[in-house]
C-alpha cells in the first residue's frame, strides 16, 4: 500500500456511517424491548399450593394472594414473599438430623449447651427434644418479629429448662414425660402469642432423657440400689401377704370354733336343766314309779356294755361257788 491509497479521515467516517448507521438508528428500540421484557418478567408470579403470598408495595404491606398465577406491578413497585403455611417445620434441641428416613442418621456432635439441665432434686440430665410448628399468620411472621426461628428456639429452651427444674430426676425419666410435653407446648404457645410471632406450636416431644455421661456410672449404681431395695420390699410384702392372711384366717377359725363349742355347751346345759326340772316335777307326782323307771333305764344303758353277767339268788348265802361259772367245766355245776 502506498501513501496515495491511504483513506482520509473523512472517508473512514463515511464508511462507518454506512456500516453502522442503521444500528445506531435502531438502538433505542432495542433498549426499549429489553426494558419491556424485564418488566413483563416481573409482572407474572406464581404461589405454590401450600403457600400464601405477602404483597408489599414500596415496602408497605398491602395484602395476601392465594396459590396460583398472579400479576403485580413491575420494576420493584410490588414485592411478593411466598410463605409456606401448610408445611410443618421442626426444630431440634440436643441433637441434629443429618438424613431423615426409615433409618434416620443423626449428627455425632453432642450439643450439650442445649441439652444439659438441672432437675428439681439437683441431678444433671441430658434432655433432647423437638418442637414442631406451623405458620398461622404470615403477616405477623414477617413484620412483628425479626428472627422467628431464634425466638422459637430461645423460648423452647427457657420453658423446657424451667419444667425440668420443677420435677425430680425419676419423674423426668419415667412418669412425667407426657405431662412435660403437654405443659411445654401450652406455655410456648402463650409466649409466642404475646410476642405476635404468627407461629402455631404443633408438638413438643421429649426424644431422649439420660443422665450426663460424667455421672452416668454413679447414676446407674444408684438405680441398681433402688431396684434392689424395691425387690427386697416386694419380697417382704409377698411373705407378709402369705403369712398374715393365713394367720388371720386360722385365728378367725379358732374363734368361730370356740364360739360354736361355747354355744353347744350352753344349749346342752339348758336342755339338761330343763329335762331335770321336768323329771323333778314328775318325780314329785309319783316318786316310786319314777325311781323304778330311772332304774330300768339305767340298766338298759349299762347291761349291753357288760361282757359277763351273773344272776345271783337273793337266798344264796354266798357267791363263791359261782365265781368259776365261766371257766371250762363250770357249765356242769
Amino acid at each position: 500500500m502506498t501513501w496515495q491509497n491511504v483513506p482520509s479521515p473523512e472517508e473512514i467516517i463515511d464508511v462507518g456511517k454506512k456500516r453502522f448507521g442503521g444500528f445506531l438508528r435502531s438502538w433505542p428500540l432495542v433498549i426499549l424491548g429489553l426494558f419491556l421484557l424485564i418488566g413483563l418478567k416481573g409482572v407474572i408470579y406464581s404461589i405454590g399450593p401450600d403457600e400464601v403470598g405477602v404483597i408489599q408495595r414500596f415496602g408497605k404491606y398491602v395484602g395476601l394472594t392465594s396459590p396460583g398465577l398472579h400479576i403485580k406491578l413491575p420494576f420493584g413497585i410490588d414485592a411478593v414473599t411466598p410463605i409456606k403455611v401448610e408445611k410443618i417445620f421442626k426444630e431440634e434441641f440436643g441433637t441434629r438430623t443429618l438424613r431423615p428416613g426409615v433409618r434416620t442418621t443423626y449428627s455425632p456432635r453432642q450439643h450439650t449447651e442445649e441439652s444439659l439441665m438441672l432437675t428439681g432434686d439437683l441431678n444433671i440430665l441430658d434432655v433432647r427434644w423437638i418442637v414442631q410448628f406451623k405458620i398461622k399468620d404470615p403477616v405477623k411472621l414477617l413484620f412483628a418479629v425479626r428472627d422467628p426461628r431464634d425466638n422459637i428456639r430461645d423460648i423452647s429452651e427457657v420453658v423446657m429448662r424451667r419444667l425440668v427444674g420443677d420435677y425430680g430426676v425419676d419423674e423426668v425419666l419415667t412418669t412425667k414425660r407426657e405431662e412435660i410435653d403437654h405443659i411445654a407446648q401450652q406455655e410456648m404457645q402463650e409466649i409466642l402469642d404475646i410476642y405476635q410471632t404468627g407461629v402455631s406450636i404443633v408438638t413438643v416431644k421429649l426424644l431422649d432423657v439420660n443422665p450426663s455421661e460424667k455421672v452416668r456410672p454413679a447414676f446407674n449404681e444408684v438405680n441398681e440400689a433402688k431396684q434392689e431395695k424395691e425387690k427386697m420390699i416386694n419380697q417382704a410384702w409377698e411373705a407378709y401377704n402369705k403369712v398374715i392372711p393365713r394367720a388371720r384366717g386360722e385365728a378367725e377359725q379358732t374363734i368361730r370354733q370356740g364360739e360354736g363349742y361355747a354355744l353347744d355347751k350352753i344349749n346342752r346345759a339348758k336342755g339338761e336343766s330343763e329335762r331335770f326340772l321336768a323329771t323333778l316335777a314328775e318325780y314329785k307326782k309319783a316318786p316310786a314309779i319314777t325311781k323304778k323307771r330311772f332304774y330300768l333305764e339305767t340298766m338298759m344303758q349299762v347291761l349291753p356294755k357288760v361282757k359277763a353277767k351273773y344272776i345271783v339268788d337273793s337266798q344264796q348265802p354266798s357267791i363263791l361257788p359261782l365265781l368259776h361259772l365261766d371257766k371250762e367245766g363250770g357249765s356242769g355245776q
